[in-house]
């Protein structure tokens, strides 16, 4: 039987000062659609390419201080722009920050470029967003040399990162991709979003020295939301992520919606075995 055609899919994202992340993302996603389908944006003449980017399309763009709130709209004016030229040619852009890894649930028997190449897209599609963290209680200092989900089993089950990563047509994202302007959300029953931003509490707390040591005060005072959370929180099974899918599927508040709402419940759950096989 002939196989059918995979679309043309490109993915981008804007990085600063993150070539731990950055590398990885190349990897995961380079390794599915091709490097040559990678836009990145270097907040920074001064950014280290990471050495795995191959055919990469890589552009450094000059670095200018401003507010977060500022910084956000300015970054993603850049990667909604760059998504509408992308489409010219592609038939699908994934938009995300490079850490984080949008995964086809393994039971399908199709990786990425397959599964979106199957998929009929309403303007956007979303993954349930799970927000990996460490816990404090039985994970030990991150292996850079070992994939994430080897080493990281917990995750909360976050409606800030089911993120409507993945357009079929050029419409722009709201601040950090958490949503598009005038359009709808679409949860797909066989897609995740991982973020990994807080998988190790010693990489944070580097972060934080470099920001000063009111920073790194902060972080060992109250520590990190998502860790305190998988570290203090219960684990609960598989099915919770359905519940939440569910839930942020059609439950919405009346003033957003077209963004994701798990009612003020804060779950955490084991990421499941089956998982570890995208080797992220």
């Amino acid at each position: 039987m002939k196989q059918k055609q995979l679309k043309r899919i490109a993915a981008i994202t804007m990085a600063r000062n993150d070539e731990f992340f950055l590398s990885r993302w190349i990897k995961y996603y380079g390794d599915r659609i091709g490097t040559e389908n990678l836009y990145i944006y270097l907040d920074g003449l001064d950014q280290v390419i990471p050495d795995n980017a191959g055919n990469a399309n890589i552009t450094k763009l000059p670095h200018t201080d401003m507010s977060r709130a500022a910084g956000d709209k300015y970054r993603i004016g850049l990667m909604s722009d760059l998504a509408k030229k992308l489409f010219e040619k592609y038939d699908i852009v994934i938009g995300c920050d490079c850490d984080e890894f949008l995964i086809v649930d393994p039971n399908t028997g199709m990786d990425l470029a397959e599964y979106l190449s199957s998929k009929k897209i309403n303007t956007t599609l979303s993954g349930l967003g799970l927000d990996v963290g460490q816990n404090m209680n039985c994970e030990k200092t991150l292996d850079p040399s070992k994939p994430f989900l080897s080493q990281c089993e917990y995750a909360f089950l976050s409606t800030r990162y089911t993120k409507p990563v993945v357009l079929n047509k050029p419409v722009p994202w709201g601040s950090g991709f958490h949503r598009v302007l005038k359009h709808n959300f679409h949860i797909d029953k066989n897609l995740y979003l991982l973020h990994f931003g807080a998988i190790d509490m010693e990489m944070l707390l580097t972060k934080a020295a470099n920001r000063g040591p009111d920073w790194v005060n902060h972080l060992k005072r109250r520590g990190n939301g998502t860790i305190n959370d998988c570290t203090n929180r219960p684990a609960r099974s598989e099915k919770w992520m359905r519940i939440a899918r569910f839930v942020q599927t059609y439950i919405r508040a009346p003033y957003a919606w077209n963004k994701p709402n798990m009612l003020g419940k804060k779950i955490v759950v084991k990421n499941p075995e089956r998982f570890k096989r995208r080797n992220i």
